[in-house]
């Protein structure tokens, strides 16, 4: 139920204001002046306020400027006298909602107060869809598509538990940048996060890499040496290309999961440690089991939270997102002039396939960095398997436009007050035309129409018994 405090000093129109509200889901609060109305807002959140300048301890603006200074969360309405038109603009100015002009009437005052908390209530739904639904940028990756909107929501949903993290993916897709935002957004943030890459060390010091060894376990162990899971003890341990692990290894890796101890290789006292396992493989992990080569019970311990980072191929317009970002990163650091990419070299990397992913993509565009000085990046200067494209035999993606909307818009919209069309019937022709444009697909189309899929679905359900009630 929305809080509502009312600060006003006449204690007649305060119990008016009360008396118009009654009737409302609303909890209503009153502050006869100033300082009450400090210190209830110090120990209560509201999510409006209906504030009125004229105090006997203190003006109102004193008030506002103290809701705007704490960044709090209501909206202010301000009540003002009808000779007082400008001060109530210049409170405005400072944030309030909107403003009542004494008397007011009870259905105006109903209005203004619904009006503010809605209004307040859509600057949620934007604050939440910039900051969980359409992010750009996140722990390090780049990019906005709804693929990677879905990685950015898993990451948030497994940050919290302490649970093994499977993920796959092509190489060069962002693996590690997935563990390490993981670790990032966990209470672990402050300890080790410890990589391991499985398929660049060799088998036989891989063990010691990961538990560690005592001083003459093996030639050349000539110090103690803690490895990688002691060090992350309180963190997360990385384990990369964890399908090149040896069958051997892989069994002292289950039971390290499983317990949480280990021993170093050449010591007989095992040693506890507090450690999230996070691992990644850019191979068909049940591929790798029928194949003999990976433990089906490691497999299906470690696979708790799985997580697949899509292809480049498959992120739509991330690809010119990250390619302006490699572009001005490496401009700076070559203290190069390089400031855009010409139309038809974007075209060819939309279009092209990217087989080693944002790796690949990476080192595209610091090739053409360190070997050229360009204002913009042109069709001249794109390196070997990109320069031989030719832009204008690339298929451009064609719509299929529905009927009515090629009709003209007056056809559509009406252009009599007889003819004019219904809000609700206008809804279905732009939520079919998104759908269609999408290529069916309705999350996507519910993306780009600014709603949720949801409500996309609950529409089409309607609109289907609605039909089947006409055709009955």
């Amino acid at each position: 139920m929305p809080q509502i405090l009312i600060i006003e000093d006449d204690k007649n129109m305060a119990a008016l204001f009360e008396e118009f509200l009654k009737d409302e889901p609303y909890k209503i609060t009153t502050a006869p002046n100033g300082q009450r109305a400090l210190d209830t807002l110090k120990s209560t959140s509201f999510d409006a306020v209906m504030l009125d300048l004229k105090l006997p301890d203190m003006e109102g603006f004193d008030i506002l400027k103290y809701i705007s200074e704490k960044s709090m969360d209501c909206a202010v309405i301000v009540i003002t006298s009808q000779g007082s038109m400008g001060t109530a603009i210049e409170a405005m100015k400072l944030d309030a909602r909107d403003f009542l002009v004494k008397p007011i009437s009870k259905e105006r005052l109903i209005v203004t107060l619904k009006n503010a908390l809605e209004n307040q209530e859509l600057q949620h739904v934007v604050e939440t869809y910039k900051n969980k639904i359409d992010r750009h940028d996140y722990c390090g990756f780049i990019g906005s598509s709804l693929a990677m909107q879905e990685i950015y929501r898993i990451i948030d949903s497994a940050s919290s538990s302490k649970a093994t993290v499977f993920i796959t993916g092509e190489s060069g897709t962002g693996k590690e940048v997935c563990a390490q935002a993981i670790h990032k957004k966990s209470s672990r943030k402050n300890k080790h996060f410890c990589a391991i890459n499985c398929a660049a060390i060799p088998r036989n010091l891989m063990e010691s890499e990961i538990f560690g060894h005592v001083k003459g376990a093996f030639t050349g162990a000539n110090i103690d040496r803690d490895g990688a899971a002691a060090r992350a003890d309180g963190g997360t341990l990385f384990l990369d290309e964890i399908g090149e692990m040896d069958l051997d290894l892989q069994t002292k890796l289950l039971r390290f999961v499983q317990t949480n101890t280990f021993m170093k290789v050449g010591a007989s006292k095992e040693i506890s440690v507090d450690v999230r396992i996070i691992c990644a493989t850019n191979r068909d992990p049940m591929e790798e089991i029928h194949a003999g080569r990976f433990r089906e019970d490691l497999y299906y311990r470690l696979h708790v939270l799985p997580i697949h980072m899509p292809p480049l191929r498959e992120r739509d317009d991330d690809i010119i997102q990250i390619s302006k970002f490699f572009l001005k990163t490496y401009a700076n650091e070559e203290n190069k002039i390089f400031e855009r990419f010409d139309e038809d070299v974007q075209s060819i990397f939309t279009a092209y396939n990217w087989p080693g992913n944002v790796r690949q993509l990476q080192n595209v565009v610091r090739n053409i960095v360190v070997l050229n000085n360009e204002k913009n990046v042109s069709l001249g200067l794109l390196p070997a398997l990109l320069n031989n494209i030719d832009p204008s035999r690339i298929p451009t993606k064609k719509i299929k436009t529905p009927p009515y909307i090629a009709q003209p818009l007056t056809s559509i919209l009406g252009d009599t007050p007889e003819t004019l069309a219904r809000m609700d019937d206008l809804e279905k022709i732009i939520i079919e035309n998104a759908i269609q444009v999408c290529d069916k697909n309705i999350p996507k189309a519910a993306h780009y129409l600014g709603v949720s899929a949801a409500t996309i679905y609950r529409k089409k359900a309607a609109w289907k018994k609605e039909s089947q009630t006409n055709t009955t």
